[in-house]
């Protein structure tokens, strides 16, 4: 029999960006001592998304695991361009550790840091091994940034192979439909309506069914879709930027949401 996933249920919020609900509930029974790190991991990431910075680094001390370690760093470079040099040279210094180096949460990290530099070979030096679905994800999200589809829809073939159902499988496809654009857009619309079905909606729903939208020149039903993402939080800085371009096709003035 195959041992229940525990932490199912708190994974699939993280991804979906219902962080809150993340964090509410977390207090998830009989995990076992790797569960549980994975658990503190997830909950202090959706800590990070929210904004919640200096409490990730307060809380995470010298004495926790590399992946805690790891998360740590993302919040230190998050919370501030004067931190960004000393994380990242202690990020390169933790990868050149044969011990830790090979840490998927180190990785992502590193990946995810890169990315943000807009440094691709760098970031996918340490994610192009792969080895999680997170970090399959994650090389997606990157081969795209480098407008190269092609290496984005092997990433996702790895991952349709690996667990076709996943939600990161599902969200990578929505992405990489995106991007390719044309008839793909109505295949990424029909994951993104499959989500919100499944899920409470969350800013990361809205804002994929309002591009899906805007791609298909519905810039009404993108307006709706994205005023609904506002009131859930008035300053998530996708669904403004998505807004400014909806409010333009619409002939409506933007000033508010570029304030």
């Amino acid at each position: 029999m195959a041992t229940p996933d525990h932490l199912f249920a708190l994974r699939n919020n993280f991804y979906l960006g219902a962080y809150q609900a993340a964090i509410n509930n977390s207090d998830v029974q009989n995990l076992s001592e790797e569960d549980l790190i994975e658990r503190d991991c997830l909950v202090y990431r959706s800590y990070i998304a929210l904004g919640s910075y200096q409490l990730v680094i307060n809380e995470i001390d010298s004495s926790q695991p590399t992946p805690l370690q790891a998360v740590k760093l993302l919040a230190l470079y998050l919370s501030g361009p004067q931190n960004k040099e000393t994380t990242i040279s202690s990020l390169r210094e933790w990868l050149s550790d044969a011990a830790i180096g090979n840490n998927p949460v180190l990785r992502l990290v590193a990946g995810t840091i890169f990315m943000h530099e807009q440094d691709y070979n760098e970031a996918l030096k340490h994610t192009n091994t792969g080895g999680t679905m997170e970090l399959h994800a994650l090389n997606v999200q990157i081969f795209l940034k480098m407008h190269r589809s092609d290496y984005a829809e092997k990433q996702l073939k790895i991952m349709q192979q690996i667990d076709e159902d996943h939600t990161l499988t599902q969200l990578a496809n929505a992405w990489l439909n995106l991007a390719v654009g044309g008839s793909k857009i109505h295949e990424a619309s029909l994951i993104f309506d499959d989500f919100s079905e499944k899920f409470p909606s969350t800013g990361l729903i809205l804002n994929g069914k309002a591009v899906c939208s805007m791609h298909m020149g519905q810039f009404e039903d993108a307006e709706n879709f994205l005023l609904d993402a506002l009131n859930k939080d008035a300053k998530d800085a996708e669904t403004l930027a998505n807004l400014i371009v909806c409010s333009l096709h619409l002939g409506k003035p933007s000033s508010r949401y570029l304030r």
